[in-house]
């Protein structure tokens, strides 16, 4: 991964990731999923990175969003 980028959120639930992301996308903040569940058993984590200049605003929106 390039220099730069910053996890924001971290679930062993693939969707709750995936709503992360949507919901930063939605606030025109550049987001990345990496799964790192192991296939078959979807064991592990899925982590969500966004470019380090919009962590402080991503954080809010995760904390206003509750997610």
């Amino acid at each position: 991964m390039e220099a730069g980028w910053v996890k924001i959120y971290t679930s062993s639930d693939f969707f709750k990731s995936e709503l992360v992301k949507q919901v930063l996308i939605d606030h025109e903040i550049e987001t990345i999923l990496i799964n790192k569940q192991g296939f078959p058993y979807r064991i592990g984590e899925v982590e969500v990175y966004i470019h380090e200049d919009d962590f402080q605003n991503s954080l809010e929106i995760i904390i206003k969003n509750e997610l």
